[in-house]
This record gives C-alpha cells, sequence and structure tokens, in this order.
C-alpha cells in the first residue's frame, strides 16, 4: 500500500511540476482580448491614412507608374 502511495504521490508531483512549467507558456485570455483590441484600433488608424488623400493619389501615383499605366 505504501509503495502505490508513493507512486501515485510521484505521480501527481511529476504531473504538477509539467502543468507549472507550461502554465505560462501563452498568452491568457485577458492578454489575447488585449492584444485583439490592440491590432483593431491599429487596423482603424491604419485604414484612415491610407483613405486620406495624399496618401491615396501617392498610391495610385505608384500603382499606375508600376504597371505603365499614363493618365
Amino acid at each position: 500500500m505504501k509503495s502505490l502511495l508513493r507512486s501515485l504521490a510521484t505521480i501527481v508531483r511529476s504531473r504538477c511540476a509539467a502543468v507549472r512549467s507550461t502554465a505560462s507558456a501563452g498568452m491568457t485570455t485577458a492578454e489575447y482580448a488585449v492584444g485583439t483590441l490592440a491590432a483593431c484600433a491599429f487596423a482603424v488608424v491604419l485604414m484612415a491614412v491610407v483613405r486620406s488623400g495624399p496618401v491615396k493619389a501617392a498610391l495610385a501615383k505608384v500603382i499606375t507608374s508600376a504597371l505603365g499605366l499614363r493618365s
């Protein structure tokens, strides 16, 4: 009986150590939420910049130049 308890205790200790070592390997739900919110905010700012007049004109000029089109 004692050997069975010792082996179970050893298994539980090793499993707990494995869980503790991998517990902080990934992001938690709150970190995912903050990361997603930051990515969305960055996308909104980027879309606002790309849709502005000067940037839109510059992009159109680069694209027409790259395609060899003249307007």
